[in-house]
């Protein structure tokens, strides 16, 4: 890359407070960079993804993500980051929408706050299909799953039981079979808030915690954690790609278009997520801006041919 230094944030994605939810570097080019070249930055800021913008000859805008170790075909939380980032570099107003042209298609985007920082994005969903639960998973778990399916976009995905402890599982994501390790989605209903009263306490039933993980003032209605180590990510704190890839099935398992979900990891957070066109889910969510400055990345990229593109 020639041309002097470039603008860069670090943008918290999909929280509501400082120091939570999932962080993405986000840069803005003056012009399209190597695969090489950006790899190498994502390595060296170590986020779960970090997004490369930039506007082509035609004025469209152009977003790749790349993980610690290779690039991925969709990313949600570093497409908020990326939009919320704009929004802060005067690239975008308030209200105004924009399409960004992706490796999974067009994506439309809207800034929809500044203080706090909000943003909707709107991806793809590609739907469940049911497969037998691998004899492993149960084991590595600690219980076994009520279902599991595979997706198009290689995640798998596992139900469990609302009795499972998901907040406090302690996955070791490199024992994670060949068929899991693009992406392991773990899930859980959550109920609601009014539903831990003392009648369920009498019959026995296990009580919810006093906090309820709530999302732009509704609480949620489920709650999942992601762990991917075929993309070098041990655990995602929040995955938009992830909640919109499952949020079709909790509406129709709750009747209603709009759900709100909840990652309880390390680093927690969460969206609202609404049912769009063509069969796309539309997640809105908050985020922070923790750093905001330039990147001097020269103009050489090192040799990285043992980097690779991940996902299908």
């Amino acid at each position: 890359m020639n041309g002097g230094p470039l603008q860069a944030a670090l943008v918290e994605a999909f929280t509501e407070a400082p120091l939570g939810g999932n962080g993405a570097g986000v840069v803005l080019l003056r012009e399209p960079a190597t695969p090489l070249w950006m790899q190498a930055v994502a390595a060296r800021l170590q986020q779960s993804e970090t997004a490369f913008l930039w506007r082509g000859p035609d004025g469209a805008w152009r977003l790749r993500w790349f993980t610690p170790s290779c690039e991925v075909p969709l990313c949600g939380h570093a497409t908020l980051a990326a939009v919320l980032a704009l929004g802060h570099w005067g690239q975008l107003a308030v209200g105004q929408e924009l399409v960004l042209h992706s490796r999974s298609g067009p994506l439309a985007v809207r800034l929809e706050g500044s203080d706090p920082a909000s943003a909707r994005i709107v991806l793809p969903s590609s739907g469940l299909e049911p497969q037998p639960i691998p004899p492993y998973l149960a084991q590595l778990l600690g219980d076994a799953p009520l279902a599991y399916w595979s997706s198009p976009l290689g995640y798998r995905v596992a139900l469990m039981a609302d009795r499972f402890d998901l907040p406090g599982l302690v996955l070791p994501s490199a024992q994670l079979g060949r068929e899991d390790r693009q992406g392991l989605v773990v899930m859980q209903a959550l109920g609601l808030p009014q539903a831990c009263g003392l009648s369920q306490l009498e019959a026995g039933e296990p009580s919810r915690p006093a906090f309820w993980p709530q999302v732009l003032g509704q609480p949620a209605h489920y709650q999942l954690r992601f762990f991917a180590p075929g993309l070098g990510i041990a655990e995602d704190p929040v995955t938009g790609s992830a909640h919109a890839l499952v949020a079709p099935y909790w509406q129709e398992r709750l009747a209603q278009t709009t759900v709100v979900g909840w990652q309880p990891s390390p680093s927690p957070g969460g969206m609202v997520c609404s049912a769009a066109a063509d069969g796309r889910i539309a997640l809105t969510g908050r985020g922070h801006l923790l750093w905001d400055g330039s990147l001097e990345g020269g103009s050489c990229a090192p040799d990285l041919a043992h980097w690779s593109v991940c996902g299908p």
